[in-house]
């Protein structure tokens, strides 16, 4: 009797882990799989020119850049994960409206650009980089800023080195890596969600090829010698008003910090509307036109 109950308990465990195992590897694959998508015969209602630039030789990144005032400024839109240039029309109207030459990308895996794997920010911000030289070429004698939203904020900060701008805008940022796994099981999964994170962690660096201590802007934001602002909602329990802070605090002045009342983990700019472009607005015409 005594080794059946030990044979059953044992048989649980292995149940138990085989289980937690296949999740594990299904989350990985559905959070760093590719999210294609068609995005050139969508085109906005104001007139873009379709580019695509080249990165280290491999591939080219997927993009539409709309022209603006000489001298006024560039900048650089890039989207959260799973997205792609699209989620960033709105912001574009209104900023090329303003007079900016404005660039709005795919990043790797992502859109039409092409990809195997999301990489959270490490890959992506090679994509950045060479969009970033794109406008420098483009627009030699204008000051260029870059929006990045989640995933494009976090490939803006971990490039390395770290991007000429005149300015960024960093949009519900996490700090650290193991903290955006963390808070987004406990969302799906409950507090007990949280736990697996010691499993996917390890797994995730295994996938990407890369530790997971190499994701978190936090450790970078302190090298960035720019103008920034952050932006986080109140309601955002993917990235949490005090994770943000923190982030704040590690960064470089000038820097300001905008808590946008009752918004979430999604587009800034659809949730606040004309507040976004008064916040946005006043900042780049501080940093990126010239007195």
């Amino acid at each position: 009797m005594h080794n059946r109950v030990i044979r059953w308990i044992l048989l649980q465990l292995v149940t138990a882990l085989l289980i937690i195992s296949a999740v594990t590897i299904i989350l990985g694959e559905i959070v760093t799989g590719s999210a294609p998508t068609a995005v050139e015969t969508l085109l906005p209602d104001f007139p873009v020119e379709t580019v695509q630039i080249p990165v280290n030789d491999e591939y080219a990144v997927h993009g539409w850049l709309a022209h603006g005032m000489s001298g006024h400024g560039a900048v650089l839109l890039v989207h959260s994960m799973r997205s792609n240039r699209l989620e960033m029309l709105g912001r574009a109207r209104f900023l090329n409206n303003q007079g900016y030459h404005v660039l709005m990308i795919d990043l790797q895996a992502h859109g039409e650009t092409p990809g195997d794997r999301i990489t959270f920010g490490a890959r992506e911000s090679a994509d950045v980089a060479a969009a970033v030289g794109y406008l420098r070429s483009t627009f030699p004698h204008d000051r260029i800023a870059a929006i990045g939203a989640t995933l494009g904020a976090a490939a803006i900060v971990l490039a390395n080195p770290p991007l000429k701008l005149d300015a960024m805008i960093l949009e519900s940022l996490h700090p650290t890596f193991a903290e955006a796994v963390a808070n987004r099981l406990k969302l799906h999964l409950g507090n007990t969600g949280e736990y697996l994170q010691f499993l996917l962690l390890p797994y995730f660096s295994f996938l990407l090829d890369l530790p997971v201590n190499q994701l978190n802007p936090v450790d970078r934001i302190g090298n960035i010698a720019i103008p920034v602002l952050f932006i986080a909602g109140t309601l955002d329990r993917h990235t949490t008003q005090s994770e943000v802070k923190r982030l704040y605090d590690a960064a470089l002045p000038p820097k300001e910090l905008w808590i946008v009342e009752g918004a979430g983990h999604y587009n800034m700019h659809t949730f606040a509307g004309k507040s976004y472009e008064m916040q946005i607005a006043d900042f780049l015409s501080t940093y990126l036109q010239r007195q």
